[in-house]
Order: C-alpha cells, then structure tokens, then sequence
C-alpha cells in the first residue's frame, strides 16, 4: 500500500469509499501529479517508491474505480514527515539504472475485536514450569534359532542361578562396606592431623632452636660489649662496672681466705688482697683519668660547634632556613683560631702565624686574662727564634690554649656563649635554686642533686654520691637504668597519662628488684637480670609499684594476652602478688599520695 493513502482528508461520501477501497488489497490506483503545466502519470506498485530525485507536490488527485464501475477524483494532502525513514530494501533497473525502494504503509492496523480473554496477568507471566522424567515402553524382541534361521551363540553368557539373598542379609552387606568406608575416612582424617601435628612440631622445633640461638647470640654480644667497656672504659657507666666488678673479685677472694687460712697466714692473705685492690683501683683511675680528658675535649668540640653553627628555625612554607649572626661569625672566627692553635706538626713559620692572629684577636680587649696570653705569646715567640725543642715547649703551648679558651668561654669577648653556659652570670637567679651538699660542702644547683622517691630534702649531689659509692658500696644500675628505660618506652605506647614511672630513679627501682621481688621472676624463679622485665599487673590500670610483676621477657608477653587474671593464675598466686603489692604500697606511700592527689585534679579538671 502506497503510503500517502493515510493523507486522505476528504469530507463526504466519496472520502468514506476511497478509504474504503484504499485499504482494500486488490484495488488499482492511478495518480496524477500535477506540478506546474506538466502532467506526469505513474503506475504505483505495491513494492515501488519514487525515486529520490522527485519532488513530491503538497496535494496529489487520486483516480479510484469502484466496483460498480464509476470513477471518483479525490484530492489527497501530503504530510511530510521530518522523522528519517528506514531502508527496507530495494532493487535497480538493470538497462536504465534507476533504483526503487521499497516502501512501508502508514496506515494503523487493524485491531483485533476483544474476546473478554485477559492475556496479560500476572499469573500467564509468572508460571511455574515443572520437569518430570518418566520411563517409557522400549519394545523389544528376541529371536531363536529354527528351522530356516539359524542365530550364532557365541556372544551368549551362561547364568547360574545363585543363593537367594534376603534383605537383612543385604542391608548387614551395606552396612558392612559403610563401616569400612567410614574407617578409610577416618584413618585418613587421622593421617591429615598427625601430619599437621607433625608440622607444627617441626616448626615449634625450629622455633625455639632459633630462638635459643639467638639468645645465645645476645648473650655472646653483650658479654663481648661488657668485655670491651671493661678493657677501654669511657663512661660513668663503665666504671661503675668496673668498680663492681672489683667489689665481686674482693668478696670472692675474702670469703676463700676465710675458709681456708686462719691466724697469722690470714692476715698476711689480707695484706696481699689489699695490695692487689689498691693496685685496680690505681689502675682504674688511670683509665679514668684518659677517660675524663677525652670526655672533656669532646665537650669542648660540642659547645665550640653549637655557638658557632646559625640560628635555624622552620618556615612558613616547611623548609629549614639558616641565618649567621655577628655572634655566630664571632664563634666562627674563635673556633678556627683555638683549632689552629691545637694543631700538631706545625712548621716555624705556620705556628708564628697562628700566635700573630692570636695577639691580634686578644688586644682588642684589654684585662688581666689578654694581658697574661699577650705575655705568654711573646715567650713562646722568643723560645721559637731561639730554636727551643717542641717537647719543651709542650707545657707553654697547654698554658695559652687553656686561657685562651678561658677567653672563648667568657661572654664580655663570645657573646654566643652566654646562651650555652650552665650557670647563669646574673647571681640574682642562683638564689632560689642553689642548694648545700653536706658531704662536699658546697652550693650546687638544684640539677645537680639526685633524689629518690622517698627523699624529704636535697642533702647529696650526684658526684658525692658517686664517691661514696665507689669507697663504700661499689654498685653497678646501669642494669638497672636501662631496665628503668624500657619501662618508660612501652608505658608511652599506653598514652593513659601515667605518671609515677618517670618520678622513679634507678635507686627505687633496684630496691624494687632485689629487695621486694627478690631478684628473681615470680613465675619461674629466674634470677638473670638481662631477661627480666617488669611489667603491669593489671593492663587496664597505670603502672605503679602496687600493680606491677616481675616476669621474663617470654612470661611477660603471656601475660599481656591474658583477658582474666583470676582465672589464669591460682589464687595462692594471686595472695603471693598481692602481698609484694602490700609491702611497695607501704615503702613507696609518698607516691602512693602523689597518685591520689593526681588523680583528684584529673578529676576535677574533668568535670
């Protein structure tokens, strides 16, 4: 059907029959197009277009013949649709090479008269299908041998007829295959675990076979540290040690002269054993004496390298930024004069040079201390023209670096220095922070004295305390100390704002060791102190010396991840903590009244 058909808007009875016979399939149009003063007339087939190089005219007059054999004219308006049509094919005249596309009808289909049958429900959409297996009749037949056919019996099987088995008998049979299918599934099950229990035996072996190791390792290269402070001691520590461990050899060696020599062969052993002691002690203050030497340039290095380095702070942007000031180039130009002046292997006129610098540094003040270096320069000057020997000028050279570095340390002449002196020069602010040490008799500084947790006043400073302890005691804490610094280290990690580990000295904490916990674990009676750690009783509350246990390293990760203390332990275990926690609660009860008021203001700040 031609698709302008649906255009057709004519009023009247011949609009009704020309729809009428336009929809009809076996009508035969004809059309005459009327464009201009040319009359073009065509013949419509029902798969032919125009072609595309025509222009279709507004209004076309259709020609329909009725049955009853009249002819009717009607004017058909064209609707020119801006939709693209879609390509339905087509075919191209072979001899002219005109193509013709096919075209589609416009005209709405007819609809279907209603049934009063709904076809669209929710129960047609939404139906179940069901798939069910069913056996079906397999007809066959079988055939023998007779007259006039003969059927070869050589693929034929013999059946003999056999013992008649019951049910019970049958299901005793499947019961039996069960039990032995459920004893191969078992023994493997079994197979499984034995091998992973063999695995995890295999590791734990490894485990601690590397871990012994590694103890073994630690132990070796602590007792070698230990071996090398001892040979070349350099620190407080090390002496300390060192007096120690002399103390030890002195108690081994009376109690063997106890127990073996009596009378006057006592008193000779003892005079021996006096000798030999004063002859360590001679030789340990030799070791302490380089010791303090190089201790003291090192100091000297330090405080030279920080007066002279810039002022550095962070800006605005995040990068560090440096600036040199008068007083830091001043420290600068000093610190290269007193190395020059420090220097070895110098020739004649070099060390002339340095003493002319110097001369020249120093006049520019005048007081006793340039005055005294001035005179001394000028001696060794006139020692040097008269050819003295190096070795005798040894003494003299001391002399001028020391009262020069008396001139770099005096803030009127290095005005960097002030900020790097210990004691202030303003005497106004040692007033209210200078206290008196009874065994040395003298004023100190408050940072000079060591205190306790039960001291009431400042009565020792911390170098008579370390005479009197090398004369009397000789005790070693850096065991101590570091055990006191692993304590602060992991109580950091709780961020529960605890206070009393960081009041604690090495004093208390060793008369927590030894005195309350005996020096030992109270789980495994393990009594070396390099294994040993102390550790929270109870997690959830702040360490303190009433909720504290002393464990081994490996005991105290245990303890960590126990949920419920009370269950895990006994309870004579528990009493036997608790009791410990009775006796630091007594000796230590002025921290016990430090943690109370604490924790009243945190109280009271809170609300």
């Amino acid at each position: 059907m031609e698709s302008v058909t649906e255009a057709i808007r004519e009023d009247g009875e011949n609009s009704e029959k020309a729809e009428e016979i336009v929809t009809s399939a076996a009508m035969d149009v004809r059309v005459d197009v009327r464009e201009d003063d040319n009359k073009t007339e065509r013949s419509l087939g029902e798969n032919s277009m125009i072609s595309s190089d025509y222009a279709m005219p507004k209004y076309l007059t259709v020609t329909i013949d009725s049955e009853e054999g009249q002819v009717d004219a009607v004017t058909v308006a064209v609707e020119r649709s801006k939709a693209k049509k879609p390509y339905l094919g087509g075919y191209r005249h072979k001899v002219s090479g005109v193509e013709y596309h096919h075209a589609g009808t416009m005209t709405i289909p007819k609809r279907k008269p209603d049934d009063g049958v709904i076809r669209y429900q929710r129960e047609t959409q939404t139906f179940f299908t069901k798939q069910k297996s069913q056996q079906t009749h397999n007809n066959t037949s079988t055939q023998m041998s007779q007259t006039g056919c003969s059927v070869s019996n050589e693929d034929d099987k013999i059946l003999i007829a056999r013992r008649y088995e019951t049910a019970d008998e049958f299901h005793a049979k499947r019961l039996k295959a069960v039990i032995v299918l459920q004893s191969y599934y078992r023994r493997w099950n079994a197979m499984i675990l034995v091998n992973g229990m063999k695995i995890d035996k295999k590791r734990r072996l490894d485990w601690e076979r590397k871990e012994a190791i590694r103890k073994e390792k630690e132990k070796e290269e602590r007792l070698r540290v230990e071996f090398e402070r001892r040979m070349n001691p350099k620190t407080k520590e090390d002496f300390d040690m060192l007096y120690h461990a002399l103390e030890m050899w002195r108690k081994d060696e009376l109690a063997k002269i106890d127990e073996s020599l009596k009378g006057p062969e006592r008193k000779a052993a003892l005079c021996s054993l006096l000798e030999q002691e004063a002859e360590l002690i001679a030789s340990i203050g030799r070791h302490q004496i380089v010791a303090d030497d190089d201790r003291r340039r090192q100091n000297i290095r330090k405080i030279l390298e920080k007066a002279a380095s810039p002022r550095k702070w962070i800006a605005f942007d995040g990068k560090l930024t440096e600036m040199d000031t008068p007083y830091t180039i001043r420290s600068k130009e000093l610190r290269a004069l007193y190395d020059s002046l420090n220097m070895k292997f110098l020739t004649q006129e070099e060390r002339m040079d340095v003493l002319l610098s110097l001369k020249a540094t120093v006049v520019e003040h005048d007081c006793k201390l340039t005055r005294e270096i001035v005179e001394l320069v000028e001696r060794e000057t006139d020692l040097i023209l008269r050819e003295t020997k190096q070795k005798n000028l040894e003494g003299l050279r001391k002399r001028i670096s020391n009262l020069f570095l008396q001139y770099i340390k005096t803030p009127q002449f290095n005005p960097e220095i002030a900020r790097l002196t210990r004691v202030p020069h303003d005497s106004s602010k040692l007033l209210n922070d200078v206290y008196y040490c009874r065994t040395t008799g003298k004023y100190l500084p408050s940072t000079e004295f060591e205190l306790s947790s039960n001291a009431k006043s400042m009565k020792t400073s911390r170098k008579a305390a370390q005479l009197s302890n090398i004369s009397g005691r000789r005790q070693d804490n850096s065991l101590y100390r570091e055990m006191l610094r692993q304590i602060r280290r992991s109580e950091e990690k709780y961020d529960d704002d605890s206070r009393l580990i960081f009041i604690i000295q090495e004093v208390d904490l060793r008369h927590l060791v030894e005195t309350i916990w005996n020096g030992q674990s109270i789980l495994s009676n393990h009594e070396d102190l390099h294994d040993l750690v102390i550790v929270r009783w109870d997690v959830a509350k702040q360490w303190s010396p009433w909720n504290c246990i002393l464990l081994t390293q490996d005991e105290a990760s245990g303890h960590f991840r126990l949920e419920n203390l009370f269950e895990a332990y006994s309870s004579l275990f528990v009493e036997k903590v608790k009791y410990r926690h009775v006796i630091a609660r007594n000796y230590f009860r002025r921290l016990v009244q430090f943690s109370e008021q604490a924790t009243t203001v945190k109280e009271e700040s809170g609300q």
